[in-house]
């Protein structure tokens, strides 16, 4: 019962930050375009579609290693494109970036407690 509960927890975040990125890239594009990603709106959305869809399946149970393994790779590169702390220059921008940054880094600690769920 509470690996369902937290599959289905961990899988929300995913759904309704992936849904927002797949409709309303926006200011999300500047981001992607600076860190050097090659077409930086279609990576974006793509982006998004996997973890809405990786985000579903988790939260369903359905082949939750795989969609964990999905997030990985989506959330590591949101993380570190999306919120690089470290290079704000306001004390304000600094604090909200590294809030999301360490909480990214908690929910890729969730991801790997699925990877690593022997009864999968």
């Amino acid at each position: 019962m509470f690996k369902t509960l937290g599959q289905l927890l961990l899988g929300s975040i995913f759904i309704v930050g992936g849904a927002g990125a797949f409709a309303e890239p926006g200011g999300r594009v500047q981001k992607v375009e600076a860190a050097g990603v090659p077409q930086p709106r279609q990576a974006t959305i793509l982006n998004g579609a996997v973890m809405v869809v990786a985000g579903s399946t988790l939260a369903a149970g359905v082949l939750p290693k795989l969609s964990a393994l999905a997030l990985l790779g989506s959330l590591t590169a949101t993380t570190f494109v999306g919120h690089p702390f470290w290079k704000e220059e306001t004390p304000a921008g600094r604090a909200n970036h590294q809030v999301h940054f360490f909480k990214n880094l908690s929910t890729l600690g969730g991801l790997l407690m699925v990877l690593a769920n022997k009864n999968d």
